[in-house]
Formats: structure tokens, sequence, C-alpha cells
């Protein structure tokens, strides 16, 4: 059976594991496939990844688009919280993308984004045993491969035990 979690830990070990993770993601978010997002380093509270500079990524001026920075930024954030916590007890949704467009980017991109061990305890898990609802403010920079600063993303994502979700019937 596949389990996401075993391909996220091999992956952080394994050039082979980190493209059939890849792969899955491709299968799992198939909006992304067109963008060739990629998670290019992984680490246990720490993500770099990857949005090429190609055609479908450009906007009218053949500079990338700010709305694939913004994704990618969601993605990156996303998908290391997701990583970091126990899935199956926690629901995370996005509430809130605000992104601060600094320099027009003219070749690949990387966000990249880190947290702790203690980030995570003290920012999800402590909150959730007296609260409901917790929102998470995530800041994540883009980078070109020559270093400039393109954009800093604040990603607000909202987090809930499975077990508080209420669903219509």
């Amino acid at each position: 059976m596949f389990d996401p979690a075993k391909i996220i830990e091999k992956a952080k070990h394994s050039v082979f594991y980190l493209k059939v993770l890849n792969w899955s993601l491709y299968r799992m978010v198939p909006f992304n496939k067109p963008h060739g997002f990629r998670i290019i380093e992984i680490e246990d509270f720490r993500l770099k990844t990857l949005m090429p500079y190609k055609r479908t990524n450009f906007n009218h001026i053949n500079g990338l688009h700010a709305c694939g920075l913004a994704t990618i930024s969601e993605f990156a954030t996303g998908f290391l919280l997701l990583s970091s916590v126990d899935m199956k007890k926690y629901r995370m949704i996005l509430q809130r993308l605000e992104v601060d467009y600094l320099y027009q980017g003219k070749m690949d991109a990387t966000a990249e984004f880190s947290i702790s061990k203690d980030w995570v305890a003290e920012k999800i898990v402590k909150p959730l045993q007296t609260q409901n609802t917790v929102v998470i403010p995530c800041e994540v920079k883009i980078h070109d491969t020559k270093g400039n600063h393109l954009t800093t993303a604040i990603v607000h994502w909202q987090f809930k035990e499975w077990d508080k979700v209420k669903t219509k019937a």
C-alpha cells in the first residue's frame, strides 16, 4: 500500500525516492504538473522547491507569473507543515495568502521554508489542546538562481483536529 510518510522519509536520503515523491505529487496534485514544480531538497523540517523558468510559468512579458510564484509559496509551506504533523489527526486548509513581489523572475526560482520540531509543538500542537482552530502565518522567500529576492509570501494555514471538523450531512 502507498504510504506517503514512508516515501517522504526515504526521499530525505535518496535521489530515487525524491523522484518517486515528485512523481507521486504530480499525480496527487495534478494542477501543479504542467508547471513542473518539484521538491529539490527535503529534510525533517526544511523544504526547498523549484519553479522552473519555462513557458507554462510565464506571464505576458516572459517573466515568472505572479500566480505561479504564489502557488509555489503555498506548496512549499503546506507540504512541509503537513509532513511535520500527524496528517490523520489534523486538517489543514489555506486561510489567506499575501505576497510581496520584489523583482521580476527571469530564470528558475526556488522557495525555501524551514521550521523546527519545537515550532510545530508551540504553534500547532499545544494551542490545539485548548482551541478548536489555530491559524499559523508562514513566511517563505523565493529567490532566482542568481540570488535575486523575487517574493516574500505570508501563507496563513488553519489547523483543526479532524474530530472537530464539521461537515454538512
